[in-house]
């Protein structure tokens, strides 16, 4: 678990040096495939195990790429008579590409999020990885301007050690 400067809590499953092979999968044809395997070893047991109900879940920009979007494979693992998710709800204006910038590029160059659901409690973000966690500091920042803070996020990998 790795807490934000603004104190939400992200749950990690793995560290990015230990499944960076799989996560490179995200826009081939087989990436569909092995988010799920991905999703249901993680996020799926710690559904089973968390106790909280009616749960809304947001996965953050699930725009489909190569026939599909890995958050919302990741966010679908949790969905069940209680919990709800919310696809296509929050939304970056800003398409950029943060994969290997630094910091201060993604501060620079912020996603410009658009959250479309107003009144939702009990949020929980789902994303593939954390790396500086700027991408999730302003999903909640854009979601408390009509909601509750997010109760946490979880993501499949922290990549803080590279």
């Amino acid at each position: 678990m790795r807490i934000l400067e603004n104190g939400t809590k992200v749950y990690s499953f793995y560290k990015y040096k230990d499944i960076q092979m799989l996560l490179k999968t995200k826009h081939t044809y087989i990436g569909a495939a092995v988010y799920h395997i991905l999703a249901m070893n993680s996020f799926y047991h710690f559904s089973k195990e968390f106790s909280f109900e009616k749960l809304s879940i947001v996965p953050i920009d699930d725009i489909a790429k190569s026939g599909y979007s890995h958050t919302a494979i990741l966010a679908k693992v949790l969905q069940n008579r209680e919990n709800k998710i919310y696809f296509n709800t929050l939304r970056a204006q800003n398409k950029i590409n943060y994969s290997g910038k630094k910091l201060s590029y993604r501060i620079n160059n912020p996603r410009n999020f658009i959250f479309s659901v107003k009144n939702l409690e009990n949020i929980v973000l789902i994303d593939d990885i954390i790396t500086t966690g700027t991408t999730i500091l302003e999903a909640v920042k854009t979601i408390e301007k009509v909601s509750p803070s997010p109760l946490f996020a979880l993501t499949l990998a922290d990549a803080r050690d590279l």
